[in-house]
């Protein structure tokens, strides 16, 4: 190649007067594709992994929400029960995991109710909740057995129904891949 030819062909350099051979211009091009990319991908993703978690009657609850925990709270003193949801292994997926709960009086008596239900909630996929009975496996101790189809986080409240009272207790787990 010769000089001249060398010296008339367009260079990419600040010097340069065309748009497309500036690299200030072509940066803030770079930016703005970077950019749209971007929120075309978070728009994409929102869409295919939606999970579908807002509450059906959001509005009214939300209205109630502060009664609600001022009821709860005033429940909780009223009866003075004292709950514990334990798990007597490490969750893993598809295998059988056994959560206890436990509940006495103030006296530290055991406390018998109708029932007791396990709810499993999976804060990322509403379609993957799911809940059990609880057996009574001696006064004032409910078990069950849960099998999480599921690794990530889950919520697990175990409630316990007496007479017209019922309280529960919220507990985070981690299940794990074998």
């Amino acid at each position: 190649m010769n000089e001249t030819a060398s010296k008339n062909r367009p260079r990419i350099s600040q010097h340069n007067k065309e748009a497309l051979r500036n690299p200030w211009v072509l940066g803030w091009l770079g930016a703005i594709v970077l950019v749209l990319l971007v929120n075309v991908g978070f728009i994409v993703t929102a869409i295919v992994t939606n999970p579908g978690l807002v509450d059906k009657d959001y509005y009214r609850k939300g209205r109630n929400l502060e009664q609600e925990f001022i009821e709860r709270r005033q429940l909780r003193e009223r009866l003075g029960w004292q709950m514990k949801l334990a798990a007597m292994e490490k969750p893993f997926i598809n295998q059988p995991a056994r959560y206890t709960f436990t509940v006495v009086d103030q006296a530290g008596l055991p406390v018998e109710g109708e029932r007791a239900i396990i709810s499993a909630y999976r804060p990322s996929d509403a379609a993957s909740d799911f809940r059990a009975e609880m057996q009574r496996i001696a006064p004032g101790t409910y078990s069950a057995e849960l099998i999480f189809p599921l690794k990530g986080i889950w919520d697990l409240t175990a409630t316990l129904y007496k007479g017209s009272d019922s309280l529960k207790i919220t507990r985070r787990i981690s299940v794990q891949a074998p």
